[in-house]
């Protein structure tokens, strides 16, 4: 079996929703109460969805992009999984199809995870699905599938992968579909990759 994982970034990798929060409140936004239980932009900013999908599309082309913070515990245990295990990681990102953002993503994970624990990065448009991607390049492999919105895990899980969605505000209440875990922290995922 080839020791590939599959993950998505913002929210599974990096903390896209804290670095983005800042920015939006540095360019006159402020998150309504309660918005990290909310995953829309829009609603969770009270800004129009167009609005919403411009401010995100200029923040993932922006040079914050090279400089995002690793998410909770992800740093030590990916990490782990790739220098004591053997595991390299694929990573695929809904973020933006400009070539310049697509180097700060590669840089900001090598710079967080170390320069060979991601040789594949995949970068999708800004919010775009990723089902026909999954199929058309990892369908039917049983490969884990690392994502925080469910309808990717559910996407994952229909076209033969291993998904696990980590659990944050937006997420914590969705329905699950039986095979599809859903963790806290990577250390969960650690231990479920390793211990079985």
């Amino acid at each position: 079996m080839n020791k590939i994982i599959l993950t998505d970034c913002d929210g599974v990798l990096l903390n896209w929703e804290y670095a983005f929060c800042i920015w939006m409140e540095q360019h006159g936004h402020t998150q309504i109460a309660d918005g990290n239980k909310e995953y829309n932009i829009a609603k969770r900013f009270g800004i129009t969805e167009d609005i919403g999908k411009q401010l995100v599309k200029q923040f993932n082309e922006s040079a914050a992009m090279g400089f995002l913070p690793a998410l909770r515990d992800a740093r030590f245990y990916v990490k782990r999984l790739h220098e004591e295990h053997g595991y390299e990681f694929h990573c695929i990102t809904s973020m933006s199809l400009d070539p310049n953002a697509k180097k700060l993503r590669q840089m900001n994970l090598d710079k967080m995870f170390g320069p060979t624990a991601f040789p594949v990065l995949h970068c999708l448009d800004t919010g775009a699905d990723k089902d026909e991607f999954l199929d058309e390049h990892y369908g039917d492999t049983g490969y884990y599938w690392i994502e925080d919105k469910t309808a990717n895990a559910i996407a994952g899980l229909n076209v033969g992968l291993n998904p696990i969605l980590v659990e944050h505000g937006w997420n914590m209440n969705d329905d699950l579909l039986v095979g599809i875990k859903k963790v806290v922290k990577w250390k969960e995922i650690y231990d479920h990759i390793v211990n079985g």
